[in-house]
């Protein structure tokens, strides 16, 4: 390795935005929502006077990841986490909402406290809303670091930006792809492998809308690919498990993938 190889490191580590880690990032995250949801931790015993604390502590550490953060070095970082912890009562609810809807839907699901406990789909729902929020207060990088920490434990891939409505249900989790631009409406389950991605992936399409509407009340199985931005699934729809679909389907649809199963009875021998 040259010497030329060392200056170019050193000049990319200069250019390069600073940011707390993202297992700080991912921490307080995580701390937060041990903090709305006691089902989380082993033998919660707080007094309301300490829940008012550890809610001033968080928010105290929200901003000193702020500050930490370059992109953010000139802005009222103290203000940007007033005004989310002001809106946690409302991410709360939406959090509770969602609760619902896996514990009425999953009929394997025995009690609130098993989907806030072990379900994958609600711990990477929980952390897109909270990126979603920061990331609607003009927060940069770190709504991305909170999505992606739950899609590495979760294997379910919501881009902070994408407009998801209330009651969502993931079912399973694994594989589940959303993409940035995707709007979904109320009371929409989702199972495993589904994609709702794009049909370019061209740069000078970035600030374009590239991802699927999926209305109220629509059910989508597994496997299942819907691409583009002008495709909008109507509501009440059922997508079956492995349809590709990249045109808008209306209101009260059921599609479905159509394939051949044959099954031969072999002789036994002997």
């Amino acid at each position: 390795m040259n010497e030329e190889f060392f200056q170019q490191i050193h000049r990319k580590q200069n250019q390069i935005t600073a940011v707390p880690s993202n297992e700080e990032v991912s921490d307080w995250a995580i701390n937060l929502l041990n903090l709305l949801y006691p089902e989380r931790l082993t033998t919660p015993d707080y007094s309301v006077n300490e829940i008012k604390r550890l809610f001033l502590k968080l928010e105290k550490e929200l901003i000193m990841i702020f500050n930490a953060t370059n992109a953010l070095e000139n802005c009222d970082n103290e203000e940007y986490a007033k005004k989310f912890f002001e809106g946690v009562p409302e991410l709360y609810r939406k959090m509770n909402n969602d609760i619902t809807a896996i514990y009425l839907g999953d009929p394997a699901a025995q009690s609130e406290f098993e989907v806030i406990r072990v379900y994958p789909g609600f711990l990477g729902i929980a952390l897109y809303r909270i990126a979603n929020d920061l990331l609607k207060a003009g927060i940069p990088i770190i709504p991305r670091i909170l999505t992606e920490y739950a899609h590495s434990v979760t294997g379910i891939d919501i881009h902070p930006a994408a407009t998801i409505g209330e009651h969502l249900f993931i079912d399973h989790g694994t594989g589940v792809v959303i993409g940035e631009t995707t709007v979904i409406g109320n009371h929409v389950k989702l199972y495993q492998g589904v994609t709702l991605g794009a049909l370019s992936v061209e740069k000078d399409r970035a600030n374009t809308k590239r991802h699927p509407t999926i209305g109220n009340h629509v059910i989508i199985y597994s496997g299942a690919t819907i691409l583009g931005g002008e495709t909008i699934i109507g509501d009440s729809c059922i997508i079956g498990g492995n349809v590709w679909l990249t045109k808008s389907i209306p209101d009260h649809s059921t599609v479905y993938h159509q394939s051949t199963i044959k099954v031969v009875e072999t002789k036994k021998i002997g």
